[in-house]
């Protein structure tokens, strides 16, 4: 009647976007309950149901702290730094399919665009170390500047065995290239191994953590931030988290694909949350190496890993 038709896909915007923010808040509470249960402990169990609404009260404890800025520092990019770093990772689920045409951009560049928007968080992170004017903030950024800037290029190539063998740059055909087939996860066992290793690495999750490991560096990058803006840091690290397991199941685990009698958003969050669970629990399983250690492996051991397995699958399509 107005002359406009709606793109429907739009309409997702805001569901996914306050749905991951959620999400993360929810996990601080599963993770802080799963490492408790892991290692024979309570856990957060004071506030609601099991500790059910932990995320709620540290939520109203973040939004009522006093919000310092330090005054030796830069006040624009030590307040615009947290804001990249969660803007980036949530740019990043507007390629991201959760069933057939649940996607808000079905476009064939979509794996170009996790790669750029996991690539841009990096700038947040080094800002904040840089704006701090603190020793330990600045180490901190150089540390996951150099460590994430590595472990994109494995992140990239452990990839593009499943890009060459759906023969798309699009998440949603990476999917349906699985249906006529076995799951990317066997053929491409390699490039799965590389990259979870170069995916815990991006998010400098445990035990990969070293850019704020607190014995050396305090708290890293973030030493000096309190409030909201420390809260948008670790919210981000939760999307992260959430953003690398969705990527998973996409590539390597057939996406929303499954038997018939439950949905395929149901399958594909099933398999999410699997994941997140296992990285949850490889946290407490797996101690911290050295940063020489974590480097030594990216290109050393992870590098030319991922070219073999890019050669051998050319080889093998070439084949056949």
């Amino acid at each position: 009647m107005f002359g406009f038709e709606i793109n429907w896909s739009y309409v997702l915007i805001l569901p996914v976007a306050l749905g991951v923010l959620v999400f993360a808040l929810v996990l601080v509470w599963w993770e802080r309950r799963l490492l408790g249960w892991w290692q024979d402990r309570l856990g957060p169990n004071r506030v609601g149901w099991f500790g059910v609404l932990q995320f709620v009260a540290d939520a109203i404890k973040l939004f009522t702290k006093d919000d310092w800025i330090p005054p030796f520092g830069d006040r624009f990019f030590f307040v615009l730094a947290p804001f990249v770093v969660c803007a980036a990772m949530i740019m990043a689920f507007v390629v991201v399919p959760f069933d057939e045409g649940w996607v808000i951009a079905d476009t064939n560049i979509a794996v170009l665009w996790f790669l750029a928007m996991s690539s841009l968080a990096v700038y947040g992170v080094l800002l904040g170390g840089l704006a701090s004017n603190n020793k330990y903030a600045l180490l901190g950024g150089l540390r996951a500047a150099a460590q994430m800037v590595t472990y994109e290029v494995f992140m990239g190539l452990s990839i593009l065995g499943v890009v060459m063998m759906a023969g798309s740059f699009s998440l949603s055909d990476i999917v349906m290239a699985q249906a006529d087939s076995i799951w990317y996860c066997i053929p491409q066992c390699v490039g799965l191994f590389i990259f979870i290793i170069a995916g815990l690495a991006e998010t400098h999750r445990l035990p990969f953590d070293l850019p704020e490991a607190e014995h050396e560096l305090t708290a890293g990058y973030h030493t000096e931030y309190s409030g909201m803006k420390f809260g948008l840091i670790m919210a981000a690290e939760y999307v992260a988290l959430i953003l690398l397991s969705c990527m998973i199941t996409i590539m390597f685990f057939g996406g929303w694909l499954g038997p018939s009698f439950l949905p395929g958003f149901v399958w594909f969050g099933m398999k999410v949350f699997i994941l997140i669970n296992f990285f949850i629990l490889l946290r407490a399983a797996i101690p911290r190496p050295r940063y020489d250690q974590l480097m030594s492996l990216g290109w050393k051991i992870l590098l030319p890993l991922s070219l073999l397995n890019l050669l051998a699958t050319g080889a093998v399509l070439l084949l056949i």
